[in-house]
């Protein structure tokens, strides 16, 4: 079962930069993640959600691929690559895979404005690990949601505590 975290960050950058270094800590097998979505609640009230994958492109390609093959058999490949690359397409687009997108857009309308939040659907980490890598974004980060039993959460909140005054005794030193 996958486990979902919601860190808050004051900025929309450093959500994405935390999302970012995520990606290549999970190069390193510390971290899988099933989905990485950075919820924007810009100047203006609009929430926008910034998702790791474009459903609509990756169906586009997939459908490609299965159209182009259906059309050799058939003996007419651009078409057949044209039509699969659009039912992929369709198909994408009207996909919710991972994080559900209604959850996070409530979640964007409880942030401040021009805040951001990163929500993350972790299959499995070493938090202890993970957390200590991204230790300088630690002192911005706010648990905001998980469905974690109250221990586990209990446990995350004290290593980002820990984390942060690391590195503020890091930056004051």
């Amino acid at each position: 079962m996958s486990n979902l975290v919601v860190v808050g960050f004051p900025k929309v950058a450093e959500a994405e930069e935390v999302r970012r270094e995520l990606v290549d800590i999970q190069k390193e097998r510390l971290i899988a993640l099933e989905d990485a979505v950075v919820v924007e609640h810009d100047g203006d009230g609009q929430v926008h959600l910034k998702q790791a994958v474009n459903l609509t492109t990756a169906g586009a390609l997939g459908g490609g691929f299965w159209g182009t093959l259906v059309g050799l058999l058939f003996l007419n490949p651009l078409l057949g690559a044209a039509v699969g690359a659009g039912v992929g397409a369709a198909s994408g687009s009207l996909s919710d895979i991972g994080i559900n997108d209604t959850f996070m857009r409530e979640l964007g309308e409880t942030l401040p404005r021009g805040s951001a939040a990163l929500c993350l659907l972790i299959r499995e980490a070493t938090a202890d690990r993970v957390i200590e890598r991204l230790r300088a974004h630690a002192p911005h980060a706010k648990l905001l949601r998980t469905n974690l039993s109250h221990t586990d959460e209990d446990q995350l909140r004290t290593l980002l505590e820990s984390a942060a005054s690391q590195a503020e005794a890091l930056r004051l030193a």
